[in-house]
């Protein structure tokens, strides 16, 4: 993600708003535990845009920009590189059981935490993007 300028936690707002578009700026940065700044900064950068709540004036909603779908392909490229060089140095089937344990390490975290809609699990295309 360096390559990219990218932080962790960018890559997963982007990703959240993909997944769940609309949310405020403040719920979102407190479902992912990062800074309401951090948010501001995928605005500055014109990935994030705020829209009106189409009934509530006062609630802003938090959309993907052009330049925001834009990024979030880049990094979702640089991930699934990542993966594949992940594959190709474990071997098929030792990188399916580290998928698989991941998987038990998501659901653990996922009863011992408070559900909520961004709690569920990803599901990447086999493109590697979020689908």
């Amino acid at each position: 993600m360096r390559s990219l300028g990218m932080a962790a936690a960018h890559y997963s707002l982007l990703i959240a708003v993909h997944v769940d578009p609309g949310l405020a700026g403040a719920e979102l940065a407190r479902r992912l535990n990062v800074t309401p700044q951090a948010v501001a900064r995928l605005e500055g950068r014109g990935q994030l845009e705020r829209r009106p709540h189409p009934r509530h004036r006062h609630v802003q909603e938090l959309h993907l920009t052009d330049a925001g779908r834009d990024a979030l392909r880049k990094a979702d490229s640089v991930i699934a590189e990542i993966e594949q060089q992940i594959t190709e140095k474990l071997g098929a089937k030792d990188s399916t059981q580290l998928q698989a344990l991941l998987g038990q390490v998501t659901d653990a975290i996922h009863q011992v935490q408070p559900a909520g809609p961004l709690s569920r699990p990803v599901t990447l295309r086999k493109d590697g993007t979020p689908g």
